[in-house]
C-alpha cells in the first residue's frame, strides 16, 4: 500500500500524468508508477512521498563516519536511512537499500519518534540526526519535517547526499541543515552520464550549500572511472574555498562492479598528493 503523504514539488500533467520537480530528472510519471528514485508514486494524478517515515537503517555513529572530520569531531550522531536513489552508480556501496530494495525490511516511524531517539542518545554523545545511507533527499518531505523538529530541540541536522536536487527545494531545506557531506562522482559530464545524472546541478548544490552550512566533500576513487579527475575536482573545490575538507574514499567491489580489484593504496596516495596541490584538508578513507 502506498504511503499517503502528498509530495512537495510537483505539478499535474495531462491524462493523469504528473511531473516531479524535486530533482533535475523532473520525471514525468504515469498513474500507478514511480519515479526513477523509487520513492515518489503517482496515484490517480497525485504524487505521493511513498518512502515517508520508512526506515531501512538506523545507528548511532561517530560523526567521522559520515564522513565529517571538521564538524564536532569526536562526537556521535544518530544516522537514519530509507530506500532508493535518484542516481544509478554501477559501483554503489549501499546498493542493497539504494538499488535492490524490493522486500527490504522497513520500520514505519514518525517525526516524534526520530526526535525522541535523538534526545535519548544525547547521554551517549549524540549531537543530532544524520540523513544518510541511501539518498536522503528523495525522501525530502520527511527530512524537511524532521530537520525542523530537530532544530527546535537544539540538536544538529546533517545531510550525507549526492547533491542531486533542484534549487528551490534546496533553498527551503538549507536553513535547517548544519552540515553536509556531498558526494562528487567526478568533474566531467561523461562521468555523471555513466551514473545516470548531470554534473551542473551537483556543482550548484555545493556552491549554494557552502554559503549556508558546513560542507565537506567526498569522491569514491574508482579505478578506470574517475581516478584521472581527482586533481581537477580539487581545483574546482579550491575555486570555492581551499579550506573545504575533501575525502577520497577507497573503492571495493560492489553492486554491478563485482570483478576487478579494489583501488590500490598507491592510487589513493597519489590522488591525495594531487588534491593537496590545491586544498588544505584532504583525507583518505576505506584504507
Amino acid at each position: 500500500m502506498v504511503n499517503k503523504t502528498i509530495a512537495m514539488y510537483w505539478k499535474s500533467k495531462e491524462s493523469g500524468f504528473v511531473q516531479c520537480e524535486l530533482c533535475p530528472h523532473e520525471c514525468i510519471i504515469a498513474s500507478g508508477c514511480v519515479g526513477r528514485c523509487g520513492a515518489r508514486t503517482n496515484i490517480d494524478g497525485i504524487l505521493y512521498a511513498s518512502s515517508f517515515g520508512l526506515l531501512t537503517s538506523y545507528a548511532l555513529d561517530p560523526i567521522e563516519k559520515k564522513p565529517l572530520y571538521e564538524f564536532h569531531s569526536g562526537s556521535k550522531i544518530v544516522s537514519i536511512g530509507s530506500y532508493g536513489c535518484n542516481l544509478r552508480c554501477p559501483f554503489c556501496q549501499n546498493y542493497a537499500i539504494s538499488m535492490e530494495y524490493e522486500g527490504v525490511h522497513l520500520d514505519k516511524v514518525t517525526e516524534d519518534v526520530i526526535v525522541n531517539i535523538a534526545l535519548k542518545a544525547i547521554e551517549d554523545g549524540n549531537i543530532g540526526i544524520a540523513y544518510t545511507y541511501n539518498e536522503p533527499l528523495i525522501g525530502y518531505e520527511f527530512v524537511l519535517n524532521c530537520s525542523k523538529r530537530i532544530r527546535e530541540v537544539g540538536l544538529k541536522n546533517v545531510l550525507v547526499t549526492n547533491g542531486y536536487l533542484n534549487p528551490k527545494p534546496l533553498a527551503e531545506l538549507l536553513p535547517y541543515i548544519d552540515a553536509m557531506n556531498i558526494d562528487i562522482k567526478g568533474i566531467t559530464d561523461g562521468t555523471y552520464e555513466m551514473v545516470g545524472g548531470t554534473l551542473e546541478p551537483i556543482l550548484k548544490t555545493v556552491e549554494t550549500a557552502s554559503k549556508t552550512c558546513h560542507v565537506e566533500l567526498t569522491t569514491l576513487v574508482v579505478p578506470g572511472q574517475n581516478e584521472d579527475e581527482i586533481e581537477e575536482i580539487a581545483k574546482w573545490i579550491a575555486s570555492i574555498d581551499k579550506n573545504i575538507p575533501y575525502h577520497l574514499s577507497r573503492y571495493f567491489q560492489r553492486y554491478l562492479y563485482k570483478s576487478g580489484e579494489p583501488t590500490t593504496k598507491a592510487i589513493m596516495y597519489r590522488a591525495k598528493e594531487l588534491a593537496e596541490r590545491h586544498l588544505k584538508n584532504v583525507y583518505l578513507g576505506n584504507m
